[in-house]
């Protein structure tokens, strides 16, 4: 197959992404040619002999690249989504490309001369709110990432850059690799003692794709989550709690030790040489909370309020195992098995007789029916849309006026070349330019529990909770109306991003919404008063735990990346320390949670895990708002709509919560809700 452009259909003008056009020799030309054009377009900006302006430097930067972006986000999301070697081989040649593109553009002296020069003037220029960030945002984009530095120092700079570049896809292919290698091969009908029967046919059916007799249960979510929560075999959920978390630490090729060491240390270097004093303090400075200090202390503050709760609960799940089964010292891998358990004795209530009100396609008519009454969206289901895979469904959303909002694709089921997890993305951006709203392609990823020969897709209460959030962060992309595309959508800063996925949850445990869509499977009956209220009273079981869980990783992050990390030579013994003041269960030697830990060493969560705990303090208090007024009150929806939803990151979060709530954010809101102090 030729590469010239001509037939590449990277290199064509398209709308929606051609995914059956392309073959994967396409994408090496495609960016090479890609990045070219970029240097052409920034050499037409630092070659301009007019004086710079506004429009002839900050303004044509930002709409450089589009084409480059385009084939990235195409090929960035098939990597995660629908991946195979010849794509991990390419993503490791072309990172170290993106990367030196990217520090070509900011340590260019002339480039950064024309953007001091506009920046120095910024208090006379007629500026909008929104073109004044854009120029805060250039500057310190240049400015923090080396443009002041000494040449040998900006050569510096490209070299860890492109390390860290290759070692992040290293750590996520080698977690991708264990999660594939292993399987638990059971054949003994006692071996699958308590497991619910969907499991079961699923387990059948991955043996029978693998050429096997009986059941196979992997590491991915749908088949280890549950196995861990009904196995009445102990040994085997200690087998697969052990194998779960030994990913990428078993001292084999695919071991990420030295790659986290690596990362972390080339983080701090890489933060010392820009003037900062760890890479917490780099990154928090483009945040809400500003600095490590005020994290820790944020999360500090919560522990000390969630301990206790946490400490009891555990007293309480621990005396239950004892009573139920002599269990003398609960394990990591008893902990979901009797939770479980203890959560049906004292509510009566069962995920898996929930499971049958949650068949996946109800759950996403239910989740755009709350878009429908809040924001006035609604959404078609369309075949005429390229897709990369079979299982992809795609949708076109309109407004109330009947405009067209955005292209939605969904991706809900677990396969080979995906990993694990759930997650928003974009395939196209949305952004304003010769006078036309160019509206963007959004998409949700997620691994729910697949349909089975005998039943559909049936959703866990968790799997609900989970499209809900992903579904807030697509709303948050999809009704994106900026000018620019590096402030659209979810590009805000990182601990404001999760607000509208997180406030989005809360819908699925109010009647009004559930009973939307909460309809059995079978009989189409609505989803009974009786489960509803169970739903409501089980909210808070272990909420002291869970709160403690999520700490820990916000912990653990911020130890990684607040602090000198050059002396760690063992990270599971960093991380054990790390966790000393979250720890409930004995620690397991063999396992690790850093080696896997693709949130803060593969994402963009290095010090930003605590977002989650930042943005539910904002979730509890916004739906706290919403609750007062009515859950579907048309005027609240409106407001955030237009002042979160649309504005993506033009202005400064905290102005523009204030202007959604009429005040600051009362982080009473969510200890109310968690039940962790009296409402």
């Amino acid at each position: 197959m030729s590469d010239s452009s001509s037939i590449n259909p990277l290199l064509q003008n398209f709308n929606e992404a051609p995914f059956s056009k392309i073959d994967d020799s396409h994408f090496k030309p495609a960016f090479e040619a890609a990045i070219a054009l970029s240097r052409k377009e920034i050499d037409v900006i630092t070659s301009n002999p007019e004086p710079s302006t506004f429009q002839n430097t900050i303004e044509a930067l930002e709409y450089s690249g589009k084409t480059l972006d385009r084939i990235s986000s195409i090929f960035f999301n098939l990597n995660s989504a629908e991946t195979n070697d010849t794509i991990q081989k390419i993503a490791q040649e072309v990172s170290p490309w993106l990367s030196k593109l990217s520090n070509d553009i900011t340590l260019n002296t002339a480039l950064f001369n024309r953007i001091k020069n506009i920046y120095a003037q910024k208090e006379d220029l007629d500026l909008s709110v929104e073109q004044k960030t854009l120029l805060e945002k250039t500057f310190k984009s240049f400015s923090r990432n080396g443009a002041n530095l000494s040449e040998d120092k900006k050569s510096r700079l490209r070299e860890i850059d492109e390390a860290l570049a290759k070692l992040k896809l290293t750590f996520g292919e080698n977690i991708l690799a264990e999660t594939n290698a292993y399987e638990l091969h059971l054949t003994d009908e006692k071996d699958v003692a308590g497991l619910p029967e969907s499991l079961k046919e699923a387990a059948t059916a991955e043996a029978k794709s693998r050429d096997k007799e009986g059941w196979v249960i992997t590491l991915d979510y749908p088949s280890y989550i549950p196995f861990m929560k009904y196995a009445e075999n102990r040994e085997l959920r200690k087998k697969l709690s052990l194998a779960f978390g030994a990913k990428a630490f078993q001292n084999n090729k695919h071991d990420n030790q030295e790659n986290v060491l690596k990362i972390a240390k080339l983080r701090h270097e890489r933060a010392q040489l820009l003037g900062y004093k760890t890479h917490a303090h780099f990154v928090l400075e483009e945040r809400m909370a500003k600095t490590p200090e005020k994290v820790t202390s944020f999360l500090n503050e919560l522990l000390e309020k969630a301990k206790p709760a946490a400490e009891r609960e555990f007293v309480q799940l621990e005396n239950f195992a004892k009573a139920k089964d002599n269990i003398d010292h609960l394990q990591k891998w008893d902990g979901a098995f009797y939770s479980e358990k203890l959560k049906k004795q004292l509510f009566g209530l069962d995920d898996e007789e929930l499971k049958p009100y949650f068949k996946l396609e109800n759950v996403i008519s239910g989740v755009f029916q709350v878009a429908e009454r809040l924001f006035g969206l609604t959404f078609k289901q369309v075949s005429d849309v390229d897709v990369y895979h079979k299982d992809v469904k795609t949708y076109r959303v309109y407004d109330d006026k009947g405009a067209y909002i955005s292209l939605f694709y969904a991706d809900f089921h677990p396969r080979k070349g995906k990993r694990g997890g759930a997650w928003m993305t974009s395939f196209k951006s949305q952004m304003r330019k010769d006078g036309e709203n160019h509206r963007p392609h959004i998409s949700n990823v997620c691994n729910f529990t697949p349909s089975t020969p005998s039943k559909p897709s049936l959703l866990t209460f968790n799997e609900v909770t989970t499209l809900f959030h992903e579904f807030g962060h697509g709303l948050h992309g999809m009704l994106a109306n900026t000018t620019y595309p590096s402030l659209s959508g979810t590009s805000v800063f990182w601990d404001f991003v999760e607000l509208p996925s997180q406030v989005l949850e809360n819908w699925c445990y109010e009647k009004e919404a559930l009973e939307l869509f909460a309809t059995h499977y079978e009989t189409g009956e609505v989803i009974p008063m009786e489960l509803i209220t169970k739903i409501k009273a089980a909210a808070t079981f272990q909420e002291g735990m869970q709160t403690l869980r999520q700490l820990s990783f916000g912990l653990l992050d911020m130890s990684w990346h607040g602090q000198d990390p050059t002396e760690i030579r063992d990270v599971k013994e960093f991380e054990t320390k790390a966790f000393g003041d979250t720890s409930l269960y004995p620690d397991t030697p063999q396992t690790c949670m850093s080696t896997s830990f693709a949130h803060i060493f593969q994402g963009g969560y290095s010090s930003g895990y605590y977002s989650y705990k930042w943005a539910e303090v904002l979730d509890a208090d916004a739906f706290e708002y919403f609750k007062e007024e009515g859950i579907f009150n048309e005027k609240i929806g409106k407001k955030f709509k237009e002042n979160v939803l649309s504005k993506g990151g033009t202005e400064d979060p905290m102005k523009l919560y204030e202007r959604f709530r009429g005040r600051k954010p009362e982080p009473e809101a969510l200890l109310r809700r968690a039940g962790l102090i009296e409402s």
